[in-house]
């Protein structure tokens, strides 16, 4: 069955049909009736602007026209009352049967309530995090994690095929010099600090004390008497794969879980880059010039072109990030999302002219840049972590105020806000922690839904529910906002804005616990008891949803 919205916007499509006929007006190709929750109480349950969009073509004021569109409407009994608004809205009040219409379905599909078919089925990769594996992850990399799982979790309720992704920057210098720092700090704990002195680009976190003092442990002084351009291999595989481990049980403990960890190595022991540079120059895009290989990058606006291949045969990074952009494709995927840190943003040009010359679509390309996260007790700046060496890590946040008040507050910002997180804030039991705010009406309602069996009452069915009695205007604020949730998922999947979830789930919590404090669910009549307990587990059962999405848990007890 369609629901209220749906309903509405066939109505009004049909009538503004009709009104196109009588001025012998042809509607603009792919115009379609959009609609909007009001922005103020008492403007209606909808709103359609197709009068402002349409009045040029009428050639009459907004006003006018929606009053005339207003007239070719037939209700059939979804519409309690229509009126034209200023500047030229159509504003629409639903009949009480819309309550129920909610209700229902929410109690009928359960934890699927909001998920929709969005997607049909599409392969989408969502890439993200992918930090280097040359230190621990800070707080950055937390934002960027949880906004890209996030991101991906609302994808999948919204019908589309996720496959999350971590591209591990496993070649290049930084790894070289990843490598001498623990080769340094490994002679320094044998006492021949000298004989290999600590890289001027070198890591200084405790973690590579840590590793360096593992393998002194594990080999003695062994490797002493041998080349350092002979044991530097050894010391830079066995860094990266301890850091590496460290990133995964980070990222793990942080509830975000990746289906493919792609190496670079990879793109180049399976000749990708060859065969995407041989695929650019058949494209005209690519060509040799004094030894490098070079990618005609001015084609697209660059102020020159770009190198792949330097005259000494060594690759830039920009071959990687092509080679990689193939590969995604011809693993079948219909759209490719990137999450990066802001710093990035110069790159996605770049990568959207190598997108073009592949002669792939401009739309199945998509990125969500996140900006900077600065750490604050009480307001104060935090100062940097020792083991980190230059920031504070995910795993000291995560230590301190937990999984849940870390991911919730990553996410409560639009990507390309920055964002201040407050330590203390985040640990707070009050309605300024927002995640304690939601999951708090979470526990409040099976706190009541408990105490209602204590007296002998159950969630009941639908069916043997007066909705009537809930008419009190916090009541009706309350399951309109419960109606949202479909609309805020699909948003959120199509713009790729996960924060909408976030701060979805907080405004229905604020409305669950606006109509806590107004009125009673247990202690009244058992008709109006039941009508509030059914609407109680319908705004229940969609926080859980929203918390679910987010990555955080649904605590009954709190």
């Amino acid at each position: 069955m369609d629901n209220s919205k749906d309903v509405i916007s066939r109505i009004v499509m049909e009538a503004v049909l009709k009104t196109a006929s009588k001025h012998n007006a042809a509607l603009p190709d792919g115009f379609s009736v959009l609609l909007e929750r009001p922005k103020r109480e008492g403007q209606g349950d909808w709103a359609a602007n197709a009068a402002m969009k349409l009045s040029g073509l009428f050639g009459m004021k907004p006003m006018e026209l929606a009053a005339e569109i207003i007239g070719f409407m037939e209700n059939d009994g979804a519409i309690g009352g229509v009126q034209a608004a200023p500047p030229g809205f159509i504003n629409f009040t639903l009949t009480e049967g819309w309550i129920q219409e909610t209700l229902k379905t929410v109690i009928e599909l359960g934890y699927a309530y909001g998920s929709s078919d969005l997607g049909k089925g599409r392969r989408v990769q969502v890439e993200f995090v992918s930090a280097n594996p040359t230190g621990p992850l800070h707080l950055g990399h937390g934002r960027n994690g949880a906004v890209g799982d996030v991101m991906a979790s609302i994808l999948e309720f919204s019908g589309w095929k996720v496959e999350r992704e971590y591209y591990i920057n496993d070649a290049g210098n930084q790894m070289t010099n990843l490598g001498k720092s623990t080769q340094s700090r490994y002679f320094a704990l044998l006492g021949r600090g000298d004989a290999a002195p600590f890289p001027e680009d070198g890591y200084p976190g405790d973690y590579i004390d840590v590793i360096a003092q593992g393998i002194a442990d594990e080999l003695g002084d062994s490797l002493l008497s041998k080349p350092l351009e002979e044991t530097l291999g050894f010391f830079t595989a066995r860094t990266s794969g301890r850091v590496l481990e460290m990133i995964k049980r980070d990222l793990d403990d942080f509830g975000v879980k990746f289906d493919v960890w792609f190496s670079e190595k990879s793109l180049y022991s399976d000749d990708l880059t060859e065969r995407t540079i041989a695929i650019l120059k058949k494209r005209g895009y690519a060509y040799d010039l004094d030894g490098a290989v070079w990618f005609k990058s001015s084609a697209f606006g660059d102020d020159k072109d770009r190198v792949m291949i330097r005259s000494n045969g060594d690759p830039t990074y920009f071959t990687s990030d092509t080679a990689y952009l193939l590969d995604k494709y011809e693993r079948g995927f219909d759209s490719l999302i990137y999450v990066w840190g802001a710093d990035h943003h110069g790159y996605v040009p770049r990568i959207r002219s190598v997108n073009e010359a592949l002669g792939k679509e401009d739309e199945s390309l998509r990125f969500l840049l996140i900006q900077f996260v600065s750490l604050l007790r009480g307001g104060e700046p935090v100062a940097m972590s020792k083991r980190a060496g230059t920031f504070v890590t995910l795993r000291e946040v995560m230590d301190e105020v937990g999984r849940d008040a870390a991911r919730f507050s990553f996410v409560n910002r639009k990507c390309d806000t920055h964002l201040e997180f407050d330590l203390e804030v985040a640990k707070e039991t009050s309605s300024d922690n927002p995640v304690y705010y939601v999951q708090y009406a979470h526990a409040r309602i099976c706190s009541i839904i408990r105490e209602a069996a204590a007296r002998g009452f159950s969630v009941p069915s639908c069916s043997s529910v007066d909705m009537n009695l809930l008419r009190e205007p916090c009541e009706i604020k309350l399951v309109r906002e419960i109606s949202r949730f479909p609309e805020e998922t699909a948003k959120a999947a199509s713009s790729l804005e996960p924060h909408r979830i976030a701060f979805y789930a907080a405004s229905l919590a604020e409305a669950f616990h606006s109509f806590y404090n107004t009125l009673k669910v247990l202690g009244e009549s058992p008709e109006v008891t039941n009508a509030r307990l059914l609407l109680s587990e319908a705004a229940r059962v969609t926080i859980a949803n929203a918390l679910r999405l987010v990555g955080v848990s649904a605590p009954e007890k709190m």
